[in-house]
């Protein structure tokens, strides 16, 4: 089994497992959210320069060297995640003045490609948010793909595969990646304890980039 359709294969179960858990779900009541904070930060836009705020987890980043051009994101950090979006996930977040990728991250990578990286900081706890938006040279898209799958869990519900493939790798700091057509998405932060943690950001800048 080539290490493509293994992935498929994961994808799919985990899908399945996804939908069986919702099902057993269904009938069950939430318990309440605790409240937010009251305070309003200033508006998420990554900037350059300082040291990264999080540790970032070991990733297995794939040995190919790319051929094909790599294209730049255009996307500002407003854009990938809107002020009034970071607000409803945590109104104690707003834009870390100190952010830059790490040198070694998948964030630094994505840098490299000229893709959008971002960082956000929470005021209160000093927790940051990473998230990271590259269009990959076409000839490495699969080895990101299978390196992902090696390293990370499937999550069904950051979208349905095939057109949307979701992973998240647990640790010090929780690392989610997303592949959606040529884009790769990449968010990692200490706040990120499990995928549902995440859920809500990954659907908002899923719903700002574009599908293709």
């Amino acid at each position: 089994m080539t290490t493509t359709t293994r992935r498929f294969a994961l994808l799919a179960a985990a899908t399945v497992a996804g939908l069986a858990v919702a099902v057993a779900l269904a009938g069950c009541t939430p318990s309440a959210s605790p409240a937010p904070s009251a305070s309003r930060t200033a508006n998420g836009n990554g900037s350059a320069g300082g040291a990264a705020a999080t540790s970032t987890p070991k990733a297995s980043l794939p040995v190919v060297t790319p051929t094909a051009p790599t294209t730049p994101v255009s996307l500002t950090c407003p854009q990938v995640v809107t002020a009034d979006q970071l607000y409803a996930y945590n109104p104690n977040y707003g834009i870390d003045p100190n952010y830059t990728p790490k040198s070694g991250s998948l964030e630094k990578k994505i840098a490299d490609w000229r893709g959008a990286t971002c960082g956000w900081l929470n005021q209160t706890s000093k927790d940051v948010i990473q998230i990271a938006v590259a269009k990959p040279p076409v000839d490495v898209m699969e080895s990101l793909k299978n390196a992902a799958i090696t390293d990370s869990q499937p999550v069904p519900t950051y979208g349905v595969p095939p057109q949307v493939e979701g992973y998240f790798k647990p640790g010090a700091a929780g690392q989610v990646q997303i592949f959606r057509g040529p884009y790769w998405i990449v968010a990692e932060s200490s706040a990120f304890f499990e995928p549902g943690d995440a859920a809500p950001l990954m659907a908002s800048v899923l719903g700002n980039v574009p599908a293709s």
